[in-house]
């Protein structure tokens, strides 16, 4: 029927582009939504705060004497 005259193939790919854009949208909102965040340690937030330079050797160790009594 409309083989030959290329109404079939143009439309085909149309709505193979609506379900990969329907597809992407829906793994984007999935990743995106349901993305489990891990929680950081009291440990984790003074060795960060250490690396990158907020706080000095000095008050690492003592803040680490203080997690480590606890």
């Amino acid at each position: 029927m409309h083989y030959h005259d290329g109404h079939f193939w143009g439309m085909h790919f149309v709505w193979w582009g609506i379900w990969i854009v329907v597809g992407v949208c829906f793994f984007i909102f999935y990743s995106s939504f349901f993305q489990v965040t891990k929680k950081e340690s009291p440990m984790d937030i003074l060795k960060r705060r250490f690396a990158e330079g907020e706080i000095t050797k000095e008050e690492y160790e003592e803040a680490k004497k203080v997690l480590k009594s606890k």
